[in-house]
């Protein structure tokens, strides 16, 4: 009989709670998240109103006019990030800029 674990890290307990309850996309967006805010100066960051996460599309929704057009330039770039952030390319399928 194998014996349980008993001592577990932070970041399991909070990605087990996660699936369980079902909100690991969201967990996937403050990756994204905080990803933005340490690539992105600290008044473009502060444009960022939120990142989601809903069936493998990406919803950033964005104040600025300016970042929001360089956003949808530079699409497949940022998906590309994102995708490398993740760590796994089948998270993501589209970006949305709103």
């Amino acid at each position: 009989m194998a014996r349980k674990k008993r001592e577990y890290q932070s970041s399991e307990l909070v990605n087990s709670f996660a699936r369980i309850y079902g909100f690991e996309d969201k967990l996937k967006a403050f990756e994204i998240k905080d990803f933005l805010e340490d690539y992105l100066s600290n008044d473009l960051y502060a444009e960022i109103v939120s990142v989601n996460l809903k069936e493998k599309v990406l919803i950033i929704r964005i104040k600025s006019p300016l970042l929001k057009n360089d956003f949808r330039l530079r699409k497949t770039f940022f998906l590309k990030k994102f995708r490398e952030v993740l760590k796994d390319e089948s998270l993501i399928n589209d970006l949305l800029i709103l």
